[in-house]
């Protein structure tokens, strides 16, 4: 039976303009030796706060005890509090900040995730998705396992319980090798920090130091937070151990050539990070700047959809020449949840967070750049703000090709059916949205932004399957071609 509890959550996602963008997948944080690990941890998950706004949780280890502390909302909400870092003594801790691609967002959900296992306690938070996570559930359950959460990640706790290797670092290598889809590990023993990258290096995973002590996290911005050194990223298919002893690199797979997810560059990663020794901002520029080599057009004025419209259009106007101006200015503290969602309020939704700067683009013919459309009715509402506004032309250009599959990796994308590349063409999108013309940068445009000359139809050189159906791995848990994470994460809270 419909409930009307569905209606307000349709409602809410129809009035909140960021309900039509990827959403993003999660962040995770670790130090080894720190003095003051849970307020490092802290800093760092505040800096990742962008992979997840959902929930966040920090789990530390004094010694003696593990400490944990998890809670829904931003890291801000809980763990700029004095008394709740307090709560978390010790020289080692991990934390995760949250968007759930798989299980609900209830409290039980949140990570890290802990276990007392036999050989001692063990933490864990995971940035990704597996693909063959509910598989791997229903085999367990079956033979016996009580899980707590319906999240993917409980999955790794089991089998690592279950291993009857000797050495821990051999048993999570051993849960590791039952694994399918996308994963970046941060881990905590009572002795040692662990981390792990997928074979692939789907999700992005560096290591880092400060006052000479080890850390782990999503990306560099979070290091940069916390003044710490970057010293490198975490391979593919690597595991690295940090303990008293030091570091030791294993490397369990086969090796294989790296398929980061295009998708860190394009839009998840902080534009201030490094990923894969690329420098995010520049390559946001550099796919504005491929965009208007092939899809320039007559205008007056370049105008970013901000805010992660802003490198591409910096650099689609310094090749184009044409004047770069902010002709539309975000209010970055509009919430979602004081206003009652009625219709005429939700129609003004976008307006509420952007507002369109009438003397930068009345009578002038402008081109709006964006990273990328998934529904388009976000896109849609902004092209009549524009002419609203008094623009003379509104022209759409798109950083990125079209989304025409969803993604198992860790995103959050709807449906096939609900994506509009999928379902229009290109003529079919320029009419949805209501602009003059539209454009999307081509997949080797994307490619040669990130300095190669085309994509290698035999080796891609990174995961792109939201733009080309190319999945780098088995779909395991995939009951059908189209099926998104949503529609998996209600089997497995199921089974």
């Amino acid at each position: 039976m419909h409930k009307p509890s569905q209606d307000l959550a349709a409602a809410a996602a129809e009035f909140d303009p960021d309900a039509d963008r990827l959403r993003e997948e999660c962040g995770v944080f670790g130090i080894f030796g720190h003095p003051d690990a849970a307020a490092v941890t802290a800093l760092g998950l505040h800096a990742l706060q962008h992979r997840g706004q959902e929930a966040a949780g920090i789990v530390s280890f004094d010694g003696k005890r593990f400490h944990s502390e998890r809670r829904l909302g931003l890291v801000g909400d809980t763990f700029a509090r004095r008394e709740v870092i307090d709560r978390l003594p010790g020289t080692a801790s991990i934390g995760h900040v949250r968007y759930s691609t798989t299980g609900e967002t209830i409290l039980r959900n949140v990570q890290p995730l802990f276990a007392e296992l036999n050989a001692g306690g063990f933490a864990i938070g995971h940035n990704g998705n597996l693909t063959n996570g509910i598989k791997l559930r229903r085999d367990l359950v079956s033979g016996g396992a009580m899980m707590q959460s319906t999240t993917d990640t409980e999955v790794i706790l089991h089998l690592v319980a279950r291993s009857a290797r000797n050495r821990f670092v051999d048993r999570f290598i051993e849960g590791l090798r039952q694994l399918e889809g996308a994963y970046a590990f941060v881990g905590l023993t009572n002795k040692k920090l662990v981390g792990a990258r997928d074979p692939l290096g789907i999700r992005p995973l560096v290591i880092g130091k400060l006052d000479g002590c080890p850390i782990l996290a999503s990306e560099t911005c979070a290091l940069d937070m916390i003044g710490a050194q970057y010293i490198r990223d975490v391979e593919n298919g690597e595991v690295v151990v940090f303990d008293e002893d030091g570091v030791q690199s294993h490397k369990p797979f086969p090796p294989m050539a790296p398929r980061p997810c295009i998708f860190e560059y394009i839009y998840f990663s902080r534009p201030d990070s490094i990923v894969g020794g690329r420098p995010v901002y520049e390559v946001r520029k550099a796919m504005g700047a491929e965009l208007a080599k092939e899809s320039s057009t007559p205008a007056d004025v370049i105008v970013p959809v901000p805010d992660s419209g802003v490198p591409a259009a910096l650099g689609y106007a310094q090749q184009s020449g044409i004047p770069f101006e902010l002709g539309i200015v975000r209010n970055h503290y509009v919430g979602r949840t004081f206003i009652q969602p009625t219709q005429a309020i939700r129609d003004q939704g976008v307006r509420m967070k952007h507002s369109a700067n009438r003397a930068v683009v009345g009578g002038k013919r402008i081109v709006l750049i964006d990273d990328s459309i998934v529904r388009g009715t976000t896109s849609r509402k902004i092209v009549q703000m524009m002419r609203d506004a008094g623009a003379k032309e509104v022209h759409f250009r798109i950083a990125s090709p079209p989304i025409t599959h969803p993604d198992y990796y860790g995103i959050d994308t709807p449906e096939r059916d609900k994506l509009l590349a999928a379902t229009h063409d290109l003529e079919g999108m320029r009419a949805f949205i209501g602009a003059d013309s539209l454009a999307f940068l081509s997949v080797d445009g994307i490619y040669r932004a990130m300095g190669f000359e085309k994509r290698d139809a035999v080796r891609p050189q990174f995961t792109d399957h939201c733009f080309t159906g190319d999945y780098p791995t088995p779909l395991t848990d995939q009951g059908a071609q189209d099926s998104s994470p949503r529609q998996l994460s209600l089997l497995a809270e199921a089974i």
